[in-house]
């Protein structure tokens, strides 16, 4: 294997510890922010030993509730996870989007990734609801190193030349998202034509 991406994301049992929504322990792994990331920090800390920090990342969703896995104040949980993580020098930190609201006819974003890119001395990936245009921006404003794209990739299995011709996208059926068929949804997207 090239690497490994830790998913302490998307309401996943690592997030769980991590929020204070759903940890209601009452031991060294609960109760104030420092106890409820411990445990993924002993995950971080123990893959590295295993493998290598160099071949190390991580993903989280600080912002995200998934699962009921909300947290109070996501922001100081970003913000203290990122710093955290400082110290293995990960290969990157991959962090999900806060959701952004519909204000009138406008999408707002109340919070931002951008205190978290400034606290990780790693390479930042940002993901969540990307285009083309606005991951280009995110890159060039110093927002983020690099830009994932997930729906957009699994409908368009050549996304990156799609870009660079400035082709049409084809569109991401949702229904098809989670389900048991190895197909439908999966690979069945079409490739541009030669």
């Amino acid at each position: 294997f090239d690497g490994i991406e830790i998913h302490g994301a998307h309401g996943y049992l690592l997030e769980q510890f991590m929020k204070d929504n759903v940890n209601d322990r009452t031991d060294q792994y609960g109760g104030s922010l420092e106890n409820r990331c411990r445990f993924v920090l002993e995950v971080v800390e123990a893959v590295c030993q295993e493998v290598g920090a160099d071949k190390v990342g991580v993903r989280l969703s600080p912002f995200l509730d998934h699962a009921d896995a909300g947290d109070s104040d996501p922001e100081a949980l970003g913000l203290y996870m990122m710093e955290a993580l400082n110290k293995y020098g990960l290969v990157y930190a991959h962090v999900v989007e806060p959701r952004m609201i519909i204000t009138g006819e406008t999408l707002q974003t109340p919070h931002s990734l951008l205190p978290f890119r400034k606290a990780f001395k790693g390479t930042f990936i940002a993901v969540g609801g990307y285009k083309k245009e606005d991951g280009n921006k995110a890159i060039a404003e110093g927002y983020a190193d690099l830009v994932a794209f997930g729906r957009l990739f699994l409908a368009n299995p050549d996304l990156p030349r799609r870009f660079e011709l400035d082709a049409p996208l084809t569109k991401y059926d949702r229904t098809t998202f989670y389900t048991s068929d190895p197909v439908i949804g999966y690979t069945d997207y079409p490739f541009l034509e030669e």
